[in-house]
């Protein structure tokens, strides 16, 4: 995922920056209304991390400007307690979810997350390409009609290369989305590859075709068509 994170207050950006890149993330970085709106104008990104309150105008011009440009980016608002009426303003021109300062970066890794995903699958039931189809909340795959039993692990590397398709995704990304915090408990990343081989077998066995591709030296692609 490739995030920009909008925030005036130094010590917090950075540490926000800091988090998310350890949990597999791009981030770049604005610290004011007018580098936010520059990047916006020339960057596409997954998601934005955007303060309202920044020092040369309110973070809800960046919600309004990516509205114009009818945006599929995930915008989680960082707000302070007593700002209430700015929060259900961006809620109500676009945004997708709001966290209140101070925050644990467990939970703004989650909650980014968690836009990203609902972003990604435009609220859909079931998710479908080609030949294949997922029930995210029942934990049901198809392939054909044919349904495909998988382990929670598989089901979760599913939903993340078929929300990111056509994308490069290093072994570290998959690992921290798999993982969470503990993937840096992890020796080494074979368990990617053994993960990934029996889901891509699982696809080919049931008449689908190979779309999980190697990147060498990198990680994985999964090609939509």
């Amino acid at each position: 995922m490739k995030i920009l994170v909008v925030e005036d207050e130094k010590d917090l950006l950075n540490a926000m920056v800091d988090y998310l890149h350890q949990s597999g993330m791009t981030c770049e970085k604005a610290s004011t209304l007018e580098e936010a709106l520059e990047r916006i104008d020339l960057y596409d990104y997954d998601g934005i991390i955007l303060d309202i309150g920044l020092p040369d105008g309110s973070g809800l011009r960046v919600i309004e400007e990516m509205k114009k440009k009818n945006h599929q980016t995930g915008i989680l608002i960082v707000s302070a307690k007593n700002s209430l009426d700015d929060r259900l303003s961006g809620l109500n021109i676009g945004a997708d979810d709001y966290i209140i300062k101070p925050f644990h970066m467990p939970e703004l890794v989650a909650r980014i997350k968690s836009v990203f995903r609902r972003r990604s699958f435009q609220g859909k039931k079931e998710l479908v390409m080609n030949e294949l189809r997922v029930i995210p909340d029942e934990m049901m795959f198809f392939v054909n009609d044919k349904q495909v039993p998988l382990t929670k692990t598989e089901h979760d590397l599913l939903m993340f290369l078929l929300s990111n398709s056509n994308k490069v995704l290093t072994k570290e990304s998959i690992a921290e989305h798999l993982w969470g915090d503990h993937a840096d408990m992890a020796d080494s990343f074979d368990f990617i590859y053994s993960h990934i081989k029996n889901l891509r077998k699982k696809i080919i066995d049931h008449g689908g075709r190979d779309y999980v591709k190697s990147v060498y030296g990198v990680g994985y692609k999964f090609h939509s068509e």
